[in-house]
């Protein structure tokens, strides 16, 4: 250890975030912009959201394959014989709050609760589908549940949204019985019910606060929020009065002398440098990836953690992750939308055996949309898999010969964005512009903050960018819906492909019930894509999480969203 890495963890041993609470769970999180779950996009948006709020349906933490248990509801819904009928019965006694806006504690005065109640859920999901939130979340029920397009369209008159205006397939049938019906059966449905946009709130909350509802919480979860201070530190506490019997799952053989966490810190630490010194520190209890500067420090070339990391007593959990990492092209963008031959250049151009090398092995060659270790991933190389010489010729098929443009008679040149400043994303694209730089395209980086990027590509602003997919669902269409029409930008459709033949195939896989027909549709759908290019293929990661000893019950998670509920600590 050289004298200035001493320096630092001797600082940060000293600093506040080594002298928390016996039970408090300290973590990182990407900055999040907002506490409303209809805008929680980010995955350190849906770790928050789901600390405070609730859905109808969570996942068995333990159980695998995965599987859904009751939420919000008291368990699975009914589910009438010609599969579009759900009904769904609420747990009683749950309650949103304490907040101001739901009147006061009439034995104590302070803040007051409210029973969750069917018409919550009927008008959170009124919520995601209102036009003027425009949440990127709405394509979890958009053309699932009857009427819910028409009530979308509504909402897009400028006068307030009429929340009393009746989505046909959603209702109230009493005060704790909640029905919807389905435009047509949809197999990946219940998921959704499972997924942060579709958490359920209280109208007083949203009225009382208005624009500052993104900044509170007025929810139901394990866990409230206390302190919020923007971009840099998120703390929670257990919810009063919370029942832990509803957070109860089998505990695992380390969980024995553990007891529940009480307080999480969620600290947003951008630099991985700053992370992985604050873990070693102990300032932080989980480390949620390892970095590829510290991979040898903490995997051997057995592929097993190093002895310095036993000697701490660290633990390791990995596995491969249900994730998608690519370069979006802009199809709104006038160079790049209209032109196959240069998307599929560009595609030819990316080196799959690169990324690994720069990854440190901590991910694998992407060829397709869908992840290793989701049913109907096509197993078949990519038609525009790496070949420079392709590449060369698709070029100049594209109009633009070794890359020169013959309207300007210099090189083509792209602009790539990026959601972060660290070294890792640096080196990542300037890996990628290495591989345009050989074929002639020039490729400009433009670097944002993550809130700032996201809002760029929103806007179908950006021309290139690198983004990832993590899986809301463990199903392929989750992955093959982020190229349908209807949910393109502000959507999940980053690339703003549009196709009404792959739409079809996407809606008749979606209501298919025969799983070998449903997967035949699939692959169907992953060969035009890849025909059709709207991204690069890039990678898929690996997880990795390493724990500090006093962490327990805990299991590697694709839906990680609201676990640490379930997590243990012995008292330090």
């Amino acid at each position: 250890m050289n004298a200035r890495t001493a320096l630092l963890l001797a600082a940060l041993a000293a600093s506040p975030l080594a002298a928390d609470a016996q039970t408090t769970l300290r973590r990182t999180v990407d900055r999040m912009p907002s506490f409303d779950p209809v805008q929680s996009e980010s995955v350190g948006a849906m770790r928050c959201v789901t600390l405070v709020y609730e859905t109808l349906l969570e996942y068995d933490y333990l159980a695998r394959p995965y599987r859904l248990r009751g939420g919000l509801a008291e368990g699975l819904p009914e589910i009438s014989a010609d599969g579009r009928t759900l009904t769904f019965r609420l747990r009683r006694g749950v309650r949103f709050g304490p907040d101001a806006c739901l009147g006061a504690d009439p034995a104590t005065g302070g803040p007051g609760t409210r029973e969750v109640v069917a018409a919550d859920v009927v008008y959170s999901l009124k919520r995601l589908a209102d036009a003027k939130l425009g949440s990127p979340g709405y394509w979890t029920i958009e053309g699932k549940i009857e009427g819910v397009e028409a009530f979308y369209e509504a909402s897009k008159d400028q006068a307030p949204t009429d929340y009393s205006r009746e989505i046909a397939g959603l209702r109230a049938l009493d005060e704790h019985t909640v029905e919807m019906r389905l435009a047509a059966p949809s197999p990946d449905f219940l998921w959704v019910l499972a997924m942060p946009y579709t958490a359920i709130v209280p109208r007083e909350a949203v009225e009382h606060y208005g624009a500052d509802f993104e900044s509170v919480e007025v929810g139901t979860g394990p866990y409230r929020l206390v302190t919020w201070r923007r971009n840099y530190r998120y703390a929670f506490e257990r919810r009063p009065g919370r029942d832990i019997a509803r957070d109860a799952t089998s505990l695992l053989p380390d969980a024995r002398d553990a007891v529940p966490i009480e307080r999480i810190v969620y600290l947003v630490m951008e630099d991985p440098s700053t992370r992985w010194l604050s873990f070693l520190s102990g300032g932080l209890d989980v480390a949620g990836d390892i970095s590829r500067d510290n991979w040898d420090a903490v995997i051997g070339p057995d592929g097993e953690l190093t002895e310095d990391m036993k000697r701490r007593d660290i633990r390791r959990l990995s596995k491969p992750s249900l994730d998608t990492y690519y370069i979006g092209f802009n199809l709104d963008d006038p160079v790049l939308g209209g032109n196959l031959k240069l998307r599929q250049a560009l595609s030819c151009a990316s080196d799959p055996r690169q990324w690994e090398t720069l990854n440190a092995g901590r991910v694998v060659g992407s060829s397709g949309p869908v992840p290793p270790g989701i049913a109907g991933r096509l197993e078949t190389p990519s038609p525009y898999a790496f070949n420079p010489e392709k590449a060369k010729a698709l070029l100049a098929e594209a109009g633009y010969p070794d890359g020169i443009d013959p309207a300007t008679g210099r090189r083509l040149t792209l602009v790539l964005d990026l959601g972060r400043t660290d070294q890792e994303i640096r080196e990542t694209a300037e890996l990628f512009a290495s591989f345009m730089d050989r074929i002639g395209v020039v490729v400009k980086l433009q670097y944002n903050n993550w809130p700032s990027f996201l809002k760029k590509i929103a806007r179908r602003e950006a021309q290139l960018f690198l983004i990832g997919w993590m899986a809301d669902y463990p199903s392929a269409l989750n992955f093959m819906q982020l190229f349908v029409g209807r949910n393109a930008s502000p959507g999940p459709n980053r690339s703003n492909y549009a196709n009404p033949d792959y739409d079809a195939l996407y809606d008749k896989a979606d209501t298919t019930l025969d799983d070998n027909a449903r997967l035949a549709l699939i692959a169907q759908m992953q060969e035009r894509i890849r025909e059709a290019c709207p991204w690069i293929f890039l990678y898929h990661r690996k997880d990795n999480l390493l724990l500090l000893p006093h962490v327990r019950n805990v299991v590697l998670h694709d839906f990680p969203y609201g676990v640490e509920k379930h997590w243990r600590m012995t008292p330090r």
